[in-house]
């Protein structure tokens, strides 16, 4: 599953949140890394201590939980708050699956991966992400304000930055729904089900269909 979400964010949001990102310290990310990734990961990011980002974090996190595809798709039961990080030129993120277990003393499964852009496409060259999708490479490189959601289990990895610098917003959802085909299955019910209300309002069948849903949904979901 990869799901683009063009203009998440205004403009005026991207501009606020660089604007609290260029005051912040940026440490090396594999301080955080796990052993299996340590030797790939070459990055920066701001360490989540930051307090000074927190109107950032949650600039982000609003939005997605405000988006209806977000939300119809990964069906979130928690949410990290955002992770920033900075690829200058040279850096790259090697091939790695994200840990199953992300936080820190509240620690959530990792079952959906999002990366929000934050920096304009003309600022930067190279730091496409990489996602290998149904045994295929899936190049993502949005505009700013852009997000790209996938499912943590892929492998993927940020390519090497060429010139200027990549900013970017990670962060990592644990959905009521464990598996990604039940979380597809769901999502394709309810576009069916609005189809069905738009084509004839009030219908028995677009029911029917909200029906089956949120029974699966019952059936499914772990609280």
């Amino acid at each position: 599953m990869i799901l683009e979400i063009e203009g998440l964010l205004s403009a005026e949001h991207v501009a606020r949140i660089r604007q609290a990102i260029s005051g912040a310290a940026f440490v090396d990310g594999r301080a955080t890394a796990g052993e299996a990734v340590r030797d790939v990961k070459n990055n920066l990011q701001v360490p989540g201590s930051e307090k000074g980002l927190d109107e950032a974090r949650q600039l982000i996190t609003s939005a997605l939980l405000k988006n209806e595809t977000f939300n119809q798709r990964v069906l979130p039961r928690r949410i990290l708050p955002p992770m920033f990080n900075r690829y200058d030129p040279g850096m790259e993120y090697g091939s790695h699956v994200d840990n199953a277990i992300m936080g820190g003393t509240e620690p959530v499964r990792a079952d959906v991966s999002i990366t929000v852009f934050l920096s304009e496409l003309k600022d930067y060259e190279g730091g496409g992400l990489l996602i290998n999708s149904d045994g295929a490479p899936h190049s993502v490189r949005l505009a700013a304000g852009g997000a790209v959601i996938y499912s943590s289990t892929t492998i993927h990895r940020v390519e090497p930055v060429t010139r200027g610098s990549r900013l970017a917003g990670v962060i990592w959802a644990q959905s009521f729904v464990r598996e990604e085909a039940k979380r597809e299955m769901l999502q394709e019910l309810a576009e069916a089900a609005r189809w069905a209300r738009t084509v004839s309002p009030g219908a028995q069948e677009a029911m029917k269909l909200s029906k089956v849903r949120a029974n699966l949904m019952r059936m499914w979901s772990e609280l």
